[in-house]
């Protein structure tokens, strides 16, 4: 799974989901741990079949975002299986509503 520590600060500056993860103690001070969160949700839960386009299939894994505050956010997880390369790679993690 393709997930780095930049990438996925990049990820919550461009799209304002500070605000959201913080409340499960989630900050850019400990971008590992937020990581570390996703890979084990991804892990953990199964991965539905979405859609497939060009760049090639994608995943939905919801869960419970396991928070290192102990307070959990239900989220809704998108992942990309490449067609190039056919590794999984994360593209977005939202509020489960």
């Amino acid at each position: 799974v393709c997930l780095q520590v930049k990438n996925v600060w990049e990820w919550i500056i461009k799209d304002d989901k500070s605000k959201f993860l913080a409340q499960a103690g989630f900050t850019q001070e400990n971008p590992e741990e937020l990581l570390l969160a996703i890979r084990q949700l991804a892990a953990t839960n199964e991965a539905i079949e979405d859609n497939t386009n060009e760049y090639g299939t994608f995943y939905i894994v919801e869960g419970n975002l396991q928070g290192i505050n102990d307070r959990d956010l239900a989220v809704v997880t998108v992942w990309l299986q490449s067609k190039h390369d056919g590794n999984f790679r994360f593209v977005t993690l939202k509020p489960k509503k």
